[in-house]
């Protein structure tokens, strides 16, 4: 594959010199044009989990559904049980490390940065009704990998087989309707007690249950396999009895695994069968609930039904405005804070776009009631519904675009036909696919200071630093300036208070804490806790971005798209032949849970993190509640349905009776669909081989 790849040195006016990355993974020439005249040529609509066009979709298509309907990605497992090794014609001796579940939702979704909550509660209606439950809640193709999954596990416990590497899973996708989830819980533990069920965000994720494969060196595995069941109904008054047993030893041991690991929820006691006597001294242990604990959860669950938090979601279109700052405009509206909202993705400023988003402790009917008056604000909301829980971030499909690109003209010194110049360069990254850079909006549009800055000042626990790169002026003199201005001059957040207009929310909220906590160390810790954690966590994110774009960079100009020894890839989606093996190649995004390759680009990740001052960081920061554990991000992305269309732009000023259309009045019409946390401009860029 044909490849041009450089880097350029590239001036920020003034503040910082940057490489900019330049590569690209087609060969063809390109060509000029303008996006985003307006932002009416740039719409950008969400595609929801279910793969629903978030502005089109109803109530009932997105959240009333009777079957759970997983994602193409969520039948998967993710970790193999018996990984294989990539093997390849040119270099099949090579070392090659296999990442089983990647995402390519990458720093959208944290993996490990939620706590997952084992779940414990839930009713069972019978063992003879679990198989028909789960055949009623769960597609054919899901249960029959479940029940595959089952099997795998039981068959490498049976061969005595270790697992080796982190736990086999198995995710049967999000679940958004409360019950079902609680049902399904419930009805999997009890036809497969040697399995676990993991709640993580409304997805059911499933494991193994490393206890009862631990109890079962102690009894029988029909005892194991009963007292699971058993623990996990939850009958009050029930008990539970093990088989006799005369060793004093043995039952001491099996006392104290079950105390050790249930203690809290079950008490055990040792009792001699009638028949006990010197001839027969057998000895059962019994197992009980304890009384308060269990009395306890039923009025903790009560309490939590009269304090249930409202969740109301809905559709937000936005027109030509940031979302922080549409957050923060419906948060006065609707007299709640930003952190209030939940949304599964950011998007672009200068755009018509459509996404979701759930509000805490805002009832559908209070927020109709500000239709009209966020109307002037260039936003709508619709699809208003009551829902269960909030969402997160990379809790999406997707994103459509509809794009108009304007002013075609052909590269300079260019004399080929414009039109087989726009058709190859579409075609071609149709069927080659393009480098999946973070775009320039992940940095911010400041030219002094952009968002990976104050990310790295985070990371190194610099927070007046970060507080103060945060209020950077531009050389530009209007109101929002000269206060920045006015704060770097004085540290009077008072006073840059009076001067900050209201529209900048994030601004004001900053100040009105350091005005309130002092401009110290302390105090900015407590400044940044005015943003919420989405917004805390996305400047440390941005700096991940950059690494990460240089990582692939310097990666694409050592090696090409080629995989090569060391690599990294991912062998857990089905990927057309078409696209293999260069579309598996995986890069990490830097955080504390991840593997560096094993090749020249391993050594210049920590080259790089040396460079910056980060040798010894672990990726958290406990004073912010930040916790970053990395992902694994594709060197190479395809767009998907991609059509396009050339129109004739006829303005009346410059077609004329009898005249030929001038190639220059040419626009391009095209749409597409792209994975989450992959940036439209980019893929752009890749086509026009143009930077805008």
């Amino acid at each position: 594959m044909t490849r041009h790849c450089y880097l350029r040195m590239e001036e920020d006016t003034d503040f910082r010199i940057r490489f900019s990355s330049l590569c690209f993974i087609t060969d063809h020439v390109g060509f000029h044009g303008t996006i985003k005249s307006s932002p009416s040529d740039f719409v950008v609509i969400e595609i929801d989990e279910q793969g629903q066009l978030v502005n089109k979709a109803s109530d009932e298509a997105i959240y009333k559904v009777n079957k759970i309907l997983p994602g193409p990605n969520n039948l998967a497992k993710k970790t193999k049980l018996d990984p294989q090794n990539l093997s390849f014609e040119e270099r099949s001796n090579q070392e090659v490390n296999t990442l089983a579940g990647c995402s390519g939702d990458d720093q959208n979704y944290e993996p490990g940065s939620e706590k997952e909550d084992t779940i414990k509660d839930g009713t069972s209606k019978g063992e003879e009704e679990n198989t028909d439950v789960l055949g009623s809640l769960l597609d054919e193709k899901t249960n029959e990998l479940l029940n595959q999954f089952a099997c795998d596990i039981k068959e490498k416990w049976n061969s005595k087989t270790e697992l080796i590497g982190p736990s086999p899973e198995f995710s049967l996708g999000r679940i958004l309707d409360k019950n079902q989830r609680a049902i399904l819980h419930s009805a999997i533990r009890q036809k497969f007690p040697f399995l676990i069920t993991v709640g993580k965000n409304s997805e059911i994720v499933v494991k193994p249950n490393l206890e009862y494969k631990e109890l079962c060196h102690l009894v029988s595995e029909e005892e194991a396999f009963d007292f699971f069941k058993y623990l996990d109904a939850k009958k009050e008054n029930s008990k539970f009895t093990f088989k006799p047993d005369i060793n004093k030893d043995h039952r001491k041991a099996v006392h104290h695994f079950i105390n050790k690991k249930f203690g809290n929820l079950v008490e055990t006691k040792s009792f001699p069968e009638p028949n006990y006597s010197a001839d027969n001294p057998n000895v059962v242990i019994t197992v009980r609930f304890r009384e308060k604990a269990h009395k306890h959860r039923k009025r903790s669950l009560l309490e939590c039904q009269e304090r249930k938090v409202i969740y109301t979601a809905f559709t937000l279109r936005k027109e030509n405005l940031e979302m922080f700052e549409a957050v923060g405009f419906l948060a006065i509206k609707l007299g709640v804070i930003p952190s209030d909202f939940s949304y599964a993705g950011l998007k672009d400023k200068k755009a018509i776009t459509y996404q979701a988003m759930v509000v805490r402790k805002v009832t559908p009917e209070r927020l109709k009631n500000v239709e009209k008056e966020i109307e002037k604000k260039r936003m709508n909301v619709f699809n208003i519904r009551s829902v269960d829980d909030s969402l997160r971030l990379g809790q999406l499909k997707g994103n459509h675009f509809d794009i108009v690109i304007r002013n075609l003209k052909n590269q300079i010194n260019d004399s080929a036909n414009l039109r087989e110049r726009i058709l190859e360069a579409v075609e071609n990254v149709k069927n080659k696919g393009f480098v999946n850079y973070y775009g320039p909006q992940r940095f911010g549009m400041g030219r002094k200071v952009h968002t990976d800055q104050i990310g790295l000042a985070l990371l190194k626990s610099e927070m007046v630093k970060a507080v103060k790169l945060f209020l950077t002026p531009e050389d530009l003199d209007d109101p929002v300036n000269r206060a920045k201005k006015y704060f770097l001059q004085t540290e009077d957040a008072k006073g840059t208070l009076s001067l900050m207009p209201e529209f900048k929310v994030r601004e004001r909220a900053l100040l009105e804490s350091l005005h309130r906590f002092g401009v110290t160390e302390e105090g900015c810790i407590q400044a940044w806790f005015s943003f919420p954690h989405s917004m805390r966590i996305f400047y440390v994110h941005a700096y991940s971005s950059k690494i990460w774009n240089e990582a692939v960079s310097y990666r694409l100009a050592t090696y090409g798209s080629r995989v090569v020894e060391g690599d990294l890839v991912c062998l857990d989606e089905d990927i057309d032949d078409e696209h293999l093996p260069s579309s598996k190649v995986v890069l990490p995004v830097l955080g504390y849970n991840i593997q560096y390759p094993k090749n020249k680009l391993g050594k210049w990740y920590q080259e790089v993190l040396s460079r910056d001052g980060l040798q010894t960081c672990r990726f958290k920061i406990p004073t912010l509640k930040l916790n970053v554990p990395g992902c694994y991000r594709k060197i190479l992305k395809h767009p998907c349905n991609l059509s396009y269309q050339l129109i004739e732009d006829r303005d009346t000023d410059v077609l004329k009776e009898g005249s030929h259309i001038d190639e220059a009045t040419l626009s391009l019409l095209i749409s597409f669909d792209l994975d989450a946390s992959c940036y439209a401009t980019v893929c752009l860029r890749e086509i026009m081989k143009h930077d805008f």
